[in-house]
């Protein structure tokens, strides 16, 4: 990242809320190449509009820029860990799975309709999943864990994306390791379908 973003960052982090003509002035820069590194970490994910606000004189609206909540972060892998730390949760995993992805909606499909939407579903909550045909059965395959950052602490986090699969489809599933490799975020396992 160039110093000029980093700058803008900067600034926008010690603000929380800034227009482009507003950094410019602040960072001595001209309010063209303001709004250029504005526009490239708006596209990266780390800014966000957040307001529009009328000008009092003529001409365009100013774009209120801050940081995005990504960028912000949050504290939900700590609140996880917190709560499946608790021993009463533990044994709840059936429950949780059936909360988090209903399988009613799954009755009465054939197979690869049933795969089709759940790797839809999956999908909607980060998984980056796809189904592939093999010749013991389907397997699901996730792209990524959407609970890479408190995975290590609790593999037991795996145990419900398997009771989603099986309740959504019906059959049994059986886990396997698809990769060793440690890349934070890429889930190493696959499921075959039974």
């Amino acid at each position: 990242m160039t110093t000029a973003r980093q700058k803008v960052l900067a600034h926008l982090k010690k603000t929380r809320a800034a227009s482009a003509r507003e950094i410019a002035r602040a960072l001595k820069m001209s309010a063209p190449n303001v709004r250029h590194h504005l526009a490239i970490l708006c596209s990266d994910g780390r800014l966000e509009t957040t307001e529009i606000r009328l000008r009092d004189r003529r001409g365009r609206p100013e774009k209120l820029y801050s940081l995005s909540q990504a960028a912000l972060g949050d504290n939900l892998a700590k609140l996880a860990d917190a709560l499946l730390a608790e021993e009463s949760l533990k044994s709840k995993v059936e429950g949780l799975a059936s909360r988090m992805l209903d399988a009613s909606q799954f009755a009465n499909l054939p197979i690869t309709k049933r795969l089709t939407l759940l790797v839809e579903k999956l999908d909607a909550m980060n998984y980056q999943a796809r189904w592939e045909a093999a010749a013991e059965g389907p397997r699901v395959i996730f792209g990524r864990c959407p609970y890479a950052k408190i995975i290590e602490g609790h593999p037991e986090l795996c145990k419900i994306d398997k009771a989603m699969l099986e309740s959504a489809l019906g059959k049994s599933v059986t886990e396997f390791t698809k990769m060793e490799s440690k890349i934070y975020g890429i889930c190493p396992l696959a499921f075959q379908v039974g």
